[in-house]
């Protein structure tokens, strides 16, 4: 069986799953593959540099990401063009991995977080989808203390993602991670047992 697994930054995803890894859960991480797809000697780092120039590569020839980050943040058509460089071969390489777990071990789970999954138009790869929520007071107040943003920065990080409250509604599973872990653990095992896993 295949899920897919989304939120909002700062949700508390990388949690959730962690907790189904823990449980026996196969995880496909789609920001790893992303990160993957970045590492020197790969084409899709290669057709980057292209496009963006090599000052987007540090002196070891790997990237940097404060950089790019800078250069696509504030221009949506270089946040496309990159996006359209990258998202063909990550979305392959998640497609490959969740199928050979899936094949490799039927009766289990494959989880498959995926931050921009509404985004990216990949919620048919799925026939249930998680959605991790938090309510958005609760994201900003997250993302603010985790990455050191004033509050201004948070929101424009929120304001590039779907609304949290429309991947709730959109959500075939809510696990609610606005308490404490201990709420959080019993919503991911009453998942579980209903998945009928274990």
């Amino acid at each position: 069986m295949i899920m897919g697994l989304t939120g909002g930054i700062a949700s508390g995803k990388s949690t959730v799953s962690a907790l189904l890894v823990n449980k026996g859960a196969r995880l496909v991480d789609a920001d790893l593959i992303a990160r993957e797809v970045m590492l020197p000697g790969h084409p899709v780092l290669a057709a980057v540099v292209e496009q963006f120039g090599s000052e987007i590569l540090l002196p070891d020839g790997a990237l940097d990401r404060a950089r790019l980050g800078e250069m696509i943040f504030r221009q949506p058509e270089a946040r496309q063009m990159l996006n359209e460089l990258t998202h063909p071969a990550i979305r392959q390489e998640i497609k490959d991995r969740m199928y050979r777990l899936d094949e490799e071990d039927p009766e289990g789970l494959v989880i498959v977080d995926i931050p921009l999954l509404y985004e990216s138009g990949l919620e048919g790869l799925f026939t249930e989808i998680v959605v991790v929520y938090v309510p958005r007071e609760i994201q900003l107040a997250r993302l603010m203390e985790r990455n050191g943003l004033s509050r201004e920065q948070a929101e424009e990080r929120l304001k590039a993602q779907l609304d949290i409250e429309l991947k709730r509604s959109k959500a075939s599973v809510v696990i609610d991670n606005s308490g404490d872990r201990t709420q959080t653990e019993s919503q991911v095992d009453h998942l579980w047992d209903r998945l009928g896993l274990s």
